[in-house]
């Protein structure tokens, strides 16, 4: 019963946390940055005060579909972001120029969740398979199922891996953004508002993986 109850209070706060993180950004997005500096500006500019070179800023379409590309070395900026001088723009951009700067400071906890991306994406392909041949052929081959388990319980780490990689590159914009005088007394709790919401349904996807982990596994306990 408890790991039920567990499931329905992540998907209720998933609901509850994409919902304020929607308005938030909508908000700050309408918010002009003090200096009237694109993402594309702040990105760039950031890559520059920590010295890095070797790390283009581009444009891709979508919405939220912001992100660091390691393999690429590329900060793929949507374009709400891109060109947009706005408190959201700017608290995007520098987050993920954040990652750019743990890639080239070697942080550990980003240098292990590059590491796992080919084996998370190989259990994040097949587990579902495993999992159901493991329910249907329990008799014959128990082992399967757990197989199954192991699979998830990697993506289930992955996620929590990812949880101080987030974390940090939000701190670090935060501290960049207010040290280079790009945000005041009154913006900048606006950036590091839209980044906590940001960071919590990173928290909320690991909780959910737990639960559907502790699940999975008192269904072959069970059995």
């Amino acid at each position: 019963m408890s790991i039920w109850i567990l499931m329905i209070f992540v998907m209720l706060a998933s609901f509850i946390v994409q919902r304020v993180l929607t308005r938030r950004f909508e908000k700050y997005s309408h918010e002009p940055s003090p200096r009237g500096l694109t993402g594309a500006d702040i990105a760039r500019l950031m890559l520059a005060q920590n010295g890095i070179t070797d790390v283009t800023v581009e444009s891709v379409k979508g919405k939220l579909t912001d992100h660091y590309n390691p393999q690429e070395k590329t900060i793929n900026l949507s374009e709400g972001v891109y060109d947009k001088a706005s408190i959201a723009a700017c608290a995007v951009a520098a987050h993920e120029t954040g990652h750019a700067i743990q890639h080239a400071q070697g942080y550990a906890p980003l240098r292990l969740r590059s590491a796992m991306v080919p084996v998370v994406t190989f259990a994040n392909n097949t587990v579902q398979w495993v999992l159901l041949a493991g329910v249907l052929f329990f008799n014959i081959f128990p082992s399967l199922l757990w197989i199954a388990i192991g699979l998830f319980a990697l993506t289930t780490f992955f996620s929590l891996v990812t949880l101080p990689v987030e974390i940090n590159a939000s701190q670090r914009a935060v501290a960049w953004l207010d040290g280079a005088g790009l945000v005041d007394a009154s913006t900048k709790p606006m950036v590091a508002d839209a980044l906590k919401w940001a960071a919590y349904t990173y928290i909320i996807g690991a909780l959910g993986s737990l639960a559907t982990l502790f699940y999975y596994i008192s269904i072959a306990s069970r059995r």
